[in-house]
């Protein structure tokens, strides 16, 4: 059985096709639409309509091309980019309208539950208790558990993309004092937040999105050829040098650091800012990267239900499901799944 996700980004739409017939979400197909939405986005978050309508462009050609691999449905999300944007009800109206497919709107603190998901089926119980950070186009997502589920997640407005637009417009390379404005705005956004984790003391800490795998592309971890079982990872020292070497450089000589693309190069110094002081403010020394976040997150919950119904756009967190009714969240596999023998990447016997 096939099933699809369409992940309208700040940068992307981009499109994954997976086989779900086992306990591992397995991807035969992957493509994506480069819109750099971010880039035309108005002061207050406002989408322009030859934006609204380059994404129905998109989304049109992804439902085409989801077809073509026998996917009639993908469950379709959009993250900050719209869930924030003024004129969001206009845009879901015009993309379900035009497209025929739905998009989903996921509030953040879910994002960062489906993202923690992923992450503890990828990493396994060895990692023991686990903190995950997420940094997407417009908000850091931040979770923490000890079980399969997390005991805390948050959302904060802390994106590589929003933080650019908000600090350093008009600035490239940004002023030593915008970007120490920067850094003073996410130490506050990150305060209490910061102490919860450090007060959780994590064994290990993971890291998800294009943001940081670039980051740690750029402080030595081994390229995406690769593949996605070679490990990993970045220290604080490391990405300590690297912020300071991107606040040096303009756009364009960022871009050819390695690890950064051209597309991300103008927000890789915001996104490099929230990664190193998160890392400092939780007491973090190293994280390691992990390949799978939130798409894959979707694509288990698609798994664990056989569709991709499970969200409403009532549902409760993750953490509620126990008193939860049908066709809301709940864990992934469970007692079942484990009793049948399943067993995911990164997980032992």
């Amino acid at each position: 059985m096939r099933m699809g996700v369409l992940d309208v980004g700040s940068n992307t739409v981009r499109l994954v096709i997976a086989e779900t017939d086992g306990a591992v979400p397995l991807p035969v197909h992957t493509s994506k639409r480069r819109l750099r939405l971010s880039e035309y986005v108005e002061r207050g978050g406002h989408l322009p309509d030859e934006q609204v309508a380059r994404l129905v462009d998109a989304v049109t050609a992804a439902r085409e091309e989801g077809m073509r691999w026998g996917v009639t449905a993908p469950f379709a999300f959009a993250t900050a980019i719209v869930r924030d944007a003024p004129n969001r009800a206009e845009i879901l109206r015009k993309v379900a309208a035009e497209t025929g497919v739905p998009l989903h709107i996921l509030p953040g603190e879910v994002e960062a539950e489906l993202t923690f998901l992923a992450a503890r089926r990828w990493m396994g119980w060895r990692a023991g208790p686990l903190a995950m950070l997420d940094i997407g186009g417009g908000s850091l997502e931040v979770a923490f558990g000890r079980s399969k589920l997390p005991d805390f997640a948050i959302s904060l407005p802390l994106g590589a993309n929003r933080l650019t637009r908000e600090h350093f417009r008009g600035q490239d390379p940004p002023s030593e004092r915008r970007v120490r404005a920067l850094r003073r705005h996410v130490r506050h956004q990150l305060r209490d937040v910061a102490a919860r984790i450090r007060w959780e003391a994590p064994r290990t800490t993971v890291v998800t999105s294009r943001t940081f795998q670039q980051l740690g592309r750029l402080c030595g971890a081994p390229p995406g050829r690769s593949g996605p079982f070679t490990p990993r990872g970045m220290t604080l020292a490391d990405l300590g040098r690297a912020t300071r070497r991107l606040a040096e450089l303009p756009t364009a000589e960022r871009a050819v650091l390695p690890g950064i693309s051209p597309a991300r190069a103008g927000q890789s110094l915001a996104g490099a800012i929230v990664a190193h002081t998160t890392m400092k403010l939780m007491g973090i020394d190293e994280v390691t990267i992990c390949p799978w976040a939130l798409r894959e997150g979707i694509l288990l919950r698609c798994i664990e239900d056989g569709n991709a119904d499970w969200w409403d756009g009532t549902a409760p967190s993750l953490r509620g499901h126990e008193a939860a009714q049908p066709r809301v969240l709940h864990p992934v596999g469970g007692d079942d799944a484990a009793a049948a023998g399943a067993q995911l990447p990164g997980e032992t016997g």
